[in-house]
């Protein structure tokens, strides 16, 4: 079987070989290139279109995450100078608070002080009152007890 086809491989080569130049040439040619404006028409440019269309979107969607990323570095920027802005007027108010405690502080004691030394010189003048007192009435106890001293040792009374 083998032996039938090789006569019929040899009339081809005398025919024209392998690289025969005839009209089929300018054909096959032709016909690779209606088959690559066909292909480019069917295939190549709506491949391309959704490639760049693809690439659009991915670009879009980027720019938009680029933009809110940006809108997030300034909110985020914007909540920490007012967290700063809170934490200060915390600080100052605590603060206040602070001098206010100790002021009403120091007040109170001041009024403390002050009644406690009304008190005690009230304290001392009822003392030097009763002391007065004491005195007086010893004044005359001892009065009283010397002239019975005298007129006992004497017996009779001085005037």
């Amino acid at each position: 079987m083998l032996y039938a086809l090789v006569p019929t491989l040899l009339a081809a080569e005398a025919e024209g070989g392998l690289f025969d130049l005839d009209a089929t040439l300018p054909l096959m040619a032709a016909q690779f290139l209606i088959l690559a404006l066909i292909l480019n028409a069917v295939l190549y440019k709506p491949l391309g279109q959704a490639i760049d269309q693809r690439a659009d979107y991915i670009r879009g969607k980027q720019l938009d995450a680029q933009e809110r990323l940006e809108k997030v570095k300034s909110l985020t920027a914007d909540y920490e100078k007012a967290l700063a802005e809170a934490r200060r007027k915390s600080q100052s108010i605590v603060a206040d608070a602070q001098a206010e405690a100790q002021k009403l502080a120091a007040q109170t004691v001041a009024d403390a002080q002050r009644q406690a030394q009304s008190e005690r010189e009230a304290a001392q003048q009822e003392i030097d009152s009763q002391r007065q007192t004491a005195l007086a009435a010893l004044d005359g106890q001892v009065a009283g007890l010397s002239r019975q001293i005298v007129r006992k040792l004497l017996g009779f009374e001085l005037g």
